[in-house]
C-alpha cells in the first residue's frame, strides 16, 4: 500500500456554519490515504481543529469523527438517522431565511448591536465554553498527531496571536470565536482578545514550517465572491462581514502566488522559500444562499444540510484533485489575483 499523502488543513471560522468543514473533515478521516499533519483554526475552524486533534493525537480517525459528532451534537445537530434524513429533506435557504426575517431574531439582533455585551448575561458564550471546556485537553496540547494553531486577535495591537501547544486551553478557544458584539473580550495572561477571523481567518503562515508538507488545504466557509449587489441594510452588512473575514486569507494567498512566481521564474533559487501548493474546499453556491443568522443561531435542519455538503464536497475534491496532492496547487491564484 502506497504511503499516505500529508496534509496541512486551514480550517475557516463562519459560525454555525462551520458544520460544514465537520463534514469535510468527517469524510477526509474516512480516506486513509491522506495524512493530516498540521492544522490552522480559527473560531468555529478552532473548534473543529480541537475535536480533530483530540481524537488524531490518540492515534484514532474513528475517535476524531465520533469527538466531531459530539460538538456538533452539542452545538445543536441531531445525531439521529431517522431525523436526519428528514431534515435533509428541508430546504436549508428556507429556514435560514425564516429565522432572519422572523421577529425574534430580528428583535435579538437589534439589541445585540444596540447593547454591550459587557452589559448583557453571556448565555451563549457560556454554552459555548460547556462544550469547549468538555474537550481533552491533555491530548490537544501534546505533541502527538498533527501540529495545531489556533488564531484570536489581540484587541489591543490589533495584531494576531497564535496558540499553540500548550498555549491552547479552553480561553484560547472561546477567544478565537469572540464576536466583540456578542462576547466581552477574553482575557488571557493580562491581554484581551477577539475572533481570530479578523487577522488570519485562518492563519495560513505556521503551516509554512519547514517540517510540514508544501499543500495546504482550505476548507473556505465565508463566500470568496458575489455576483450580486447587496442593497438591503441586512445584505449590505453581512457582505461587509464576508469581505473582513476573507481579507487577512486574500492576502496570504497573494503572497504565496507572489513566491511561486518568483520560483517559476527562477528570480529565487529554488529551495530558498517554501513552493506552498494551495487546494480549497468550498461551496460558495451553498453559503451565498444561506443568511448571517443561522451563523449565530444553529438550527438542525441547516447544520444537517451542511454537514451533507461539507462530506459531498470533500468527496469531489478527492475524487478530482487527489493526484494533485504533493505535485500541483488545484486553487489558480494567478487566475484569482487577475
Amino acid at each position: 500500500m502506497a504511503e499516505p499523502r500529508r496534509v496541512n488543513l486551514a480550517l475557516q471560522g463562519g459560525g454555525a456554519h462551520g458544520a460544514f468543514t465537520w463534514g469535510v473533515l468527517d469524510k477526509i478521516l474516512e480516506d486513509d490515504r491522506l495524512e493530516i499533519a498540521g492544522i490552522s483554526g480559527t473560531s468555529a475552524g478552532a473548534l473543529n481543529g480541537s475535536a480533530l486533534k483530540c481524537g488524531l493525537a490518540r492515534g484514532s480517525r474513528q475517535f476524531a469523527r465520533e469527538t466531531l459528532d459530539w460538538v456538533w451534537t452539542q452545538v445543536g445537530a441531531i445525531s439521529d438517522e431517522r431525523i436526519t434524513d428528514w431534515f435533509a429533506a428541508l430546504s436549508p435557504m428556507a429556514v435560514s431565511h425564516a429565522i432572519e426575517m422572523s421577529p425574534g431574531y430580528q428583535a435579538l439582533d437589534l439589541f445585540n448591536r444596540a447593547v454591550s455585551p459587557y452589559l448583557r448575561p453571556d448565555v451563549a458564550e457560556g454554552a459555548l465554553a460547556r462544550i469547549v471546556e468538555a474537550l481533552n485537553f491533555e491530548a490537544i496540547c501534546s505533541d502527538r498527531g498533527p501540529q495545531f494553531h489556533v488564531g484570536a486577535t489581540n484587541v489591543r495591537t490589533g495584531k494576531i496571536r497564535l496558540f499553540t501547544r500548550e498555549e491552547i486551553t479552553p480561553a484560547a478557544i472561546l477567544a478565537s470565536a469572540c464576536l466583540p458584539t456578542l462576547f466581552p473580550a477574553v482575557e488571557i495572561d493580562g491581554e484581551h482578545y477577539w475572533d481570530g477571523g479578523y487577522t488570519g481567518n485562518p492563519a495560513l503562515f505556521p503551516l509554512f514550517d519547514p517540517q510540514l508538507p508544501r499543500d495546504i488545504l482550505i476548507v473556505n466557509i465565508n463566500p470568496l465572491e458575489r455576483p450580486e449587489l447587496p442593497v438591503t441594510a441586512r445584505d449590505i452588512q453581512n457582505r461587509i462581514n464576508e469581505i473582513s473575514f476573507n481579507s487577512s486569507l486574500l492576502r496570504e494567498l497573494r503572497a504565496i502566488a507572489f513566491v511561486q512566481r518568483l520560483v517559476r521564474t527562477g528570480a529565487i533559487p529554488e529551495g530558498a522559500m517554501k513552493d506552498v501548493l494551495v487546494h480549497m474546499i468550498a461551496d460558495d453556491a451553498l453559503m451565498r444562499q444561506l443568511s448571517v443568522a443561522t451563523k449565530s443561531v444553529p438550527n438542525p435542519a441547516v447544520l444537517e444540510s451542511l454537514r451533507r455538503a461539507g462530506q459531498a464536497a470533500a468527496a469531489r475534491f478527492l475524487d478530482q484533485d487527489f493526484d494533485a496532492i504533493g505535485e500541483r496547487s488545484t486553487v489558480d491564484l494567478e487566475e484569482m489575483f487577475a
